[in-house]
């Protein structure tokens, strides 16, 4: 006689199909009433199996479909609100798409048919039922319902909202005059704000648009829209920030920088407030910092062993000068406060001095600099050098005051760590010379040059094999026999990702050591190909090739390597 799974528990299915014992199913039994589960879920909690097999004997009892992620991607908001968020978080269902008149629901007990019932009643419509695992369910309702509960704040806010015409050109809103027309504004920068430090947004980007402000923010490198209000509040937005940030708010024509020190129940952060006009009206860009405790070490930032190894080589040296170049967000302050956190000891008297001071500290002296007041990078160096210092950071070597500093520094047996823009590690030695430095001081104070990039590291929920086109392969330089050799990865898209194909970024480096040869090329006046060259046979990796390393490694994919990077 045949097996028949409609026929049979969900037990008898797990062992037949292999994925369970018959005394696993016996002890799940025994320890179910103590659990208070349904028995496939003590199996899971057991582990004895887990969600994905127990979903596919579900689905051959039961002959229910299985909700698949890409199902849950692109859902639309009224769609799931057609079911209220506690209903749907306490009987753990959720809508996912709606044809007609019949509403389909994704459901992790679907048997239950009172809250079948119930769903139909609230709803209105038929209902189909979906099988769903527990962790997909909880992710799909935490991205969709935070995304109803936002819009609707927002709505809250705008139905309040109240302006005043100026002029014929532009319309105004007049902050602190009424405390009802201020509610909806606080109200909405309140939640840009909170949303953005839910999200680990880097930056929040509000700007002027013709019939709306668009609010957008950088997550994992990549901006992203997250609200759209009307651009009748725009104006008073930007004033409600420009307060905040003790900014003159009737200066409307030229650009101003501020800061705002916020503490909020999840973290104590810091943002940097940068407005400037456009043809549209201003535009805030907003820089979090966070104040909290500093969470990266060396190992967490992508280093590979070899390079690894290299690195922490020279940040234990007792005298020179470390510097990692690269563009504004590509992980070099992070980078180089994970180094001293690496060196720090009792012994050692460690000293920065930034603008701004990006992440604190314990046991080490952080100075942030203060134009305003004359603190300037140059001022505070020249203090410094009173303060007995053994390892000193500069934040950015932006001047040849700063670069003649640290020179002064490195060459008086003190180590210093810094950062430069520069697009790669042999033309950040020529940037030094252009600022004003003589080679011969570069080339004497010169450890280590490292240019580092982020790339984004492709989402292990939805990673699917993927065959580049000719013209990505030609863009990243690779032949069509590497192409054949290289397994090929790219994300999906899922709720895991906000549909990104991306979760996370990663460190890619091109470490140029500063051997004898090196150096004399820089005393000759530093010819930035024929330091490339003379890098490159001592083993220096470009980012290119560090790169390409982590797209065969299958943890980036061939867009981010053709985005971040050049072939030569």
């Amino acid at each position: 006689m045949s097996f028949n799974p409609q026929f049979s528990k969900i037990g008898e299915i797990l062992v037949h199909k292999g994925y369970a014992t018959d005394d696993q199913v016996k002890d799940a039994l025994i320890k179910q009433n103590n659990f208070g589960l349904k028995i496939g879920d003590t199996m899971i909690k057991l582990g004895y199996v887990n969600e994905k097999q127990l979903l596919e004997c579900l689905h051959e009892q039961l002959d229910i479909p299985i909700v698949a992620e890409s199902q849950l991607v692109d859902i639309a908001e009224g769609v799931v609100a057609l079911i209220p968020e506690p209903f749907a978080v306490e009987n753990r269902c959720m809508a996912f798409a709606l044809e007609g008149d019949t509403l389909f629901v994704a459901m992790t007990d679907p048997e239950n048919i009172l809250v079948i019932d119930d769903i139909k009643k609230i709803s209105g419509k038929n209902i189909h039922t979906a099988l769903i695992g527990d962790n997909l369910l909880t992710n799909a309702m935490e991205k969709y319902y935070k995304s109803i509960r936002t819009t609707s704040q927002v709505e809250d806010a705008v139905g309040n909202f109240e302006f005043v015409a100026v002029d014929d050109e532009e319309q105004e809103i007049s902050i602190g005059s009424s405390k009802e027309a201020d509610a909806p504004i606080v109200k909405l920068v309140n939640l840009i704000i909170t949303e953005a430090i839910k999200s680990n947004c880097t930056d929040i980007h509000i700007e002027p648009l013709t019939k709306q402000t668009r609010v957008r923010f950088r997550v994992d490198g990549a901006l992203r829209e997250a609200m759209n209000p009307p651009i009748q509040m725009h104006a008073g937005i930007i004033s409600l920030i420009k307060v905040m940030s003790k900014l003159n708010i009737a200066e409307r024509r030229l650009p101003q920088d501020g800061h705002i020190s916020l503490k909020t129940a999840l973290k104590s952060v810091d943002v940097r407030v940068s407005i400037t006009p456009t043809v549209l009206g201003e535009k805030v860009v907003m820089r979090l910092l966070d104040k909290g405790d500093f969470g990266f070490t060396l190992q967490t930032l992508g280093f590979e062993e070899s390079k690894l190894s290299i690195f922490r080589k020279w940040i234990r040296r007792p005298y020179g000068i470390i510097i990692v170049s690269g563009p504004t967000g590509s992980g070099k302050s992070t980078t180089l406060h994970a180094a001293i956190k690496t060196i720090q000891d009792i012994e050692t008297n460690i000293i920065t001095v930034e603008d701004p001071v990006e992440y604190r500290l314990e046991g080490i002296t952080q100075i942030e600099t203060y134009e305003k007041i004359g603190l300037t990078f140059g001022s505070a160096l020249r203090s410094v050098l009173r303060q007995d210092p053994d390892v000193l950071l500069i934040g950015e070597i932006r001047d040849e005051e700063t670069a003649d500093i640290a020179i002064k520094f490195s060459l008086t047996g003190h180590l210093v760590f810094t950062t430069l823009h520069a697009n790669d590690a042999p033309s950040t030695i020529t940037r030094m010379i252009d600022i004003g430095i003589k080679p011969y001081l570069v080339g004497s104070s010169l450890n280590l040059v490292m240019a580092q990039r982020l790339v984004r590291k492709v989402c292990k929920h939805c990673v699917i094999d993927y065959k580049p086109t000719e013209d990505e392969l030609l863009s990243a330089g690779l032949t069509k026999e590497e192409a054949e050799n290289t397994n090929f990865k790219i994300g999906l898209g899922c709720v895991h990702c906000n549909n990104t194909g991306y979760s996370g970024r990663t460190g890619i480096f091109e470490m140029l050591e500063v051997n004898a040869k090196v150096r004399q090329l820089i005393y000759d006046g530093g010819n930035q190909d024929k330091i490339r060259d003379a890098a490159l046979e001592n083993g220096m990796l470009t980012l290119h090739d560090a790169a390409v390393e982590k797209m065969k490694q299958g943890v980036t994919t061939i867009r981010e390597v053709i985005k971040l990077t050049v072939f030569d």
